[in-house]
């Protein structure tokens, strides 16, 4: 996997507490879920991420890699 940009949606809206654990990444709050956007270097930073997620008893929703034609929010 090389270095892109993501989408990772959570179920819920998360509230300012949470921020500091996906420091560096863009987080949109609507709708019910949470949007975490923003680039991710390799393998094991996007695993990084998402055993945050599973460690912080959340719910994923999607991971999608984004391409340029596709905005990050």
């Amino acid at each position: 996997m090389s270095i892109g940009h993501y989408r990772i949606v959570i179920v819920g809206e998360l509230g300012p507490r949470y921020r500091s654990a996906f420091d560096g990444m863009d987080i949109h709050v609507a709708g019910g879920n949470t949007e975490i956007t923003g680039a991710i270097t390799d393998r094991s930073h996007l695993q990084g991420i998402l055993d945050r997620i599973a460690a912080l008893g959340l719910t994923l929703k999607s991971v999608n890699a984004l391409d340029d034609a596709q905005p990050a929010r």
